[in-house]
């Protein structure tokens, strides 16, 4: 059975470690669904957030395969049950007065904002659950879409009180 996991992976911020790690999932057939990348609070240290699906063995070769490069700190590994997680998407569309209308109600109903507009075009901003993502690029799609730009999904588990 395939299952979706999220790692966090916490690597020291040099050049070729973002190569190293998607060199690990290509040479072993490991598909990556998603990657974001960026500094932690400490500038020597970044994060990836890696989403990639497998059976429960290449679930854990991926966690197994990460800890042994020298590159990173810490993996933590999650379901998407249980993290917060979010995408970020950009997406132009192309409008007439006919249809200017109808993108505003999906932006009000998805909470989706307008953030650049011309004429003929105009660039709609939503961060949200990557589901919801979806969703809004299926509701945007009898809209003429122009480009579309999205971040890797970014995650962090849950908070836990003890």
């Amino acid at each position: 059975m395939n299952m979706k996991k999220i790692y966090s992976v916490l690597v020291e911020n040099r050049a070729g470690v973002l190569c190293k790690v998607s060199g690990l999932f290509s040479r072993r057939c490991y598909n990556i669904d998603s990657l974001a990348v960026g500094e932690t609070d400490d500038p020597a240290v970044s994060c990836m957030t890696i989403v990639s699906s497998g059976n429960q063995r290449t679930i854990e070769q991926i966690e197994k395969q990460l800890n042994k490069k020298l590159d990173v700190i810490k993996v933590k590994t999650f379901d998407e049950k249980d993290s917060i997680s979010r995408e970020l998407m950009l997406i132009k569309v192309k409008y007439n007065r006919g249809t200017r209308r109808d993108i505003m109600e999906i932006c009000e109903i998805m909470k989706a904002d307008i953030v650049d507009m011309s004429n003929n075009n105009m660039i709609i901003q939503i961060c949200d659950m990557p589901e919801r993502i979806k969703v809004m690029l299926d509701m945007l799609k009898s809209i003429s879409i122009v480009e579309v730009a999205r971040t890797g999904t970014l995650a962090l588990p849950k908070c836990i009180d003890n």
